[in-house]
C-alpha cells in the first residue's frame, strides 16, 4: 500500500494506493474509492548508493570502459546523465552564450545544454542516440 499527498492548482489531494492483482489497484482518492486498471509503464532505472565497502586485500582491475572524451577547460560537459537526442552545432560554428547546443533526453524529459558564452565550436564529441554520463566532454568550445 502507498499513501500519497499532493496539490493540483493549489488543491489539496490524498491518495491511498493498493494493488489487488497484476493490473487493478484499489485506489481511495480523499475518501471516495475507485478500482482501477492499471497499464504498467516502461520501468525507470533507479540508481542505489550503497555505502563504500572496505577495499580487498587484492584489487580486481575493472573492465575497460569505451574512450570517453576528457573535459578540457574550455569543455561543455553533460549535466545529467541521458541520451543525447538533438546536437545542433558542428565545429566551426559560432555560437553565443544561452545558445541551445545539445539536447539531452532524461527520464523522458528534454534537458538543453547552453552555450555558456560566445565562442566558437572546436570540437563535437558526442552524435544523436548516443549515451552520456554526468560530466562526460559533449563539445569544446575555443
Amino acid at each position: 500500500m502507498q499513501k500519497l499527498k499532493f496539490n493540483i492548482n493549489g488543491k489539496h489531494y490524498e491518495a491511498t494506493v493498493a494493488e489487488t492483482s497484476h493490473n487493478v489497484a484499489e485506489v481511495e482518492l480523499n475518501g471516495k474509492k475507485y478500482t482501477v486498471e492499471v497499464e504498467r509503464a516502461e520501468s525507470v532505472a533507479v540508481p542505489h548508493i550503497a555505502a563504500p565497502k572496505p577495499a580487498a586485500a587484492a584489487p580486481v582491475a575493472a573492465p575497460a570502459a569505451a574512450p570517453k572524451a576528457a573535459a578540457g577547460a574550455n569543455s561543455v560537459t553533460a549535466p545529467l546523465p541521458g541520451s543525447v537526442t538533438v546536437v545542433n552545432v558542428k565545429a566551426g560554428d559560432a555560437v553565443k552564450a544561452g545558445q541551445t547546443l545539445i539536447i539531452i533526453e532524461a527520464m523522458k524529459m528534454e534537458n538543453e545544454v547552453l552555450a555558456p558564452a560566445d565562442g566558437t565550436v572546436t570540437a563535437v564529441h558526442v552524435s544523436g542516440g548516443q549515451a552520456v554520463q554526468q560530466g562526460d566532454a559533449l563539445l569544446d568550445l575555443a
